[in-house]
């Protein structure tokens, strides 16, 4: 309600109050002035002292139930008191209340019902009323008419009031829930542009090179290639390139989007393996191997990527709650899976520090041994968790046999031909 919250600020309530007052004293004094001129065979200057009290009473009620408008930026609950009091006593017994002062009732008892007192707001509803029964006898048709016009007019005011304030927080909570969800639309768009931009440059882009190298190979080393063969493969091979550059274009403008800016460096796999352990040997200046067996075959390059950042991810944990401790990463190859273990000497989780993400109930891995799967807590382990399930492993982490703690994970391996 723009009319309320204008009353709530200092100029406007004090403007509000002063021509509400004007109006009150002008209304009183057409309304008892007459009386200060009472004829001498009326009653003589006892009569006429008489009702010149009368209009002092009467002027000094008028401001009192208009004037008070004034405080209601600064106390509200003062305000409407003041008003309310000096509009009950102007109603009976002086029969003195004004249009302009039920107007200043009105507009205090909305100004209440909108601020949320709406308790008090309708508390002196039945003050009015009873007023407003006290006048039914009286001879004066003005007063009934003040009367019937505050008891109406009250309790409207405080309903409007009550109106206004609910529609205003409907508005508030409305716009602020549209605010949330926009920004949780906009992070997830920006988290997907980033995640197909990972997998073109890292699946898509990787496949397209190969087919444009494999062409051109094919047209170089092909001994007796028809001159319309050749002319076929340089067109793939050109075709190929072209797709590239259009790519990292793409590439690009995703990335831009998605605010992690125009860098094109390649996602890491497992080729890039010794390096990680080398960096971690040098950041935490303790013993790191990477131990490999079985044969080595070329993973997928999703697979690849998910392995390469649980073995990052459980170098960061170790180095981070067990600092100088030795730590062996072993990957096992076998004809269906790939298995990785990073194991440390460190206390292991029965004495770790506090929010280290490593208790949990003894299990056992599919090598038959024994450890504890974490709960839902930490968020490393819960993303290397999630990173496995997303190419269809395992990943159980715990106490390791004999002291320490390890990361088991079973990554697949999809045969030739088949996708991950």
């Amino acid at each position: 309600m723009p009319w309320t919250r204008r009353l709530s600020e200092p100029r406007s309530a004090v403007y509000a109050a002063a021509v509400t007052a004007l109006f009150a004293v002008e209304e009183t004094i057409l309304r008892f002035g007459g009386e200060v001129g009472t004829a001498p065979d009326s009653g003589g200057p006892a009569a006429a002292g008489a009702g010149a009290d009368t209009l002092v009473i009467a002027v000094i009620l008028a401001l009192l139930t208009t004037v008070p408008l004034a405080l209601a930026p600064i106390h509200l609950a003062s305000s409407a008191v003041l008003i309310t009091l000096a509009s009950a006593f102007s109603l009976t017994p002086f029969h003195a209340l004004t249009l302009a002062g039920v107007a200043a009732q009105a507009a205090v008892l909305c100004q209440l019902a909108w601020s949320g007192s709406r308790l008090l707001a309708y508390a002196p509803l039945p003050v009015f009323v009873g007023c407003a029964v006290a006048t039914v006898g009286g001879d004066s048709l003005w007063e009934r008419g003040i009367a019937v016009a505050l008891v109406a007019l009250a309790p409207a005011a405080v309903a409007l009031g009550a109106v206004g304030r609910g529609r205003t927080t409907t508005r508030a909570h409305s716009a602020a829930a549209q605010a949330v969800a926009d920004t949780l639309h906009e992070h997830a768009a920006r988290g997907e542009r980033a995640r197909i931009a990972r997998e073109l440059h890292d699946v898509v882009a990787h496949h397209i090179s190969m087919i444009s190298v494999q062409a051109e190979t094919a047209r170089l080393t092909t001994q007796g290639l028809p001159a319309e063969g050749a002319k076929r493969l340089l067109a793939i091979g050109d075709t190929a390139r072209a797709a590239l550059t259009e790519m990292r274009r793409l590439l690009g403008v995703l990335r831009e989007d998605a605010g992690t800016g125009g860098g094109r460096k390649p996602q890491p796999a497992l080729d890039q393996l010794m390096e990680l352990v080398d960096d971690a040997r040098d950041a935490a200046g303790a013993a790191t191997r990477l131990i490999v067996r079985g044969r080595v075959v070329q993973l997928d390059p999703g697979v690849g990527l998910t392995a390469y950042r649980i073995v990052q991810e459980a170098l960061t944990n170790a180095r981070r709650h067990a600092p100088g401790a030795a730590v062996d990463v072993e990957l096992r190859y076998t004809a269906s899976d790939l298995h990785l273990r990073i194991r440390d000497n460190g206390p292991g989780p029965g004495t770790a520090a506090p929010g280290r993400d490593r208790p949990g109930a003894a299990e056992r891995d599919s090598r038959g041994v024994a450890v504890a799967r974490a709960p839902e807590t930490g968020h490393g382990l819960v993303g290397m968790r999630e990173r496995a399930a997303m190419v269809g492993g395992e990943l159980t982490t715990g106490a390791a046999p004999g002291g320490g703690f390890v990361v088991n994970v079973r990554l697949p391996v999809p045969a030739p031909g088949e996708s991950a």
